[in-house]
């Protein structure tokens, strides 16, 4: 059973990883900071599409990770 838990965690973990890399970043570097929040505030919502579902699954990913973890802790040690 640790063996399998331990084994989840480090898909999950990976997963996670590349969940995170794969985002796009929330600034668009020197542009980003003289324009302000107008960008933000006038700009698209990427409600759908492949930024909303790199979101879900960062999201399940971190909760899956904290939970196995918490886990293993607590019946293993």
């Amino acid at each position: 059973m640790h063996t399998f838990l331990m084994v989840v965690l480090l898909i999950v973990s990976l997963v996670l990883i590349a969940s995170i890399l794969l985002q796009s970043g929330n600034s668009d570097g020197l542009s980003g900071s003289i324009s302000g929040g107008a960008e933000q505030l006038f700009g698209k919502k990427k409600s759908r599409g492949y930024d909303a579902l790199l979101s879900r699954v960062t999201t399940v990913c971190a909760i899956v990770y904290i939970v196995i973890s918490l886990v293993i802790v607590a019946v293993f040690n």
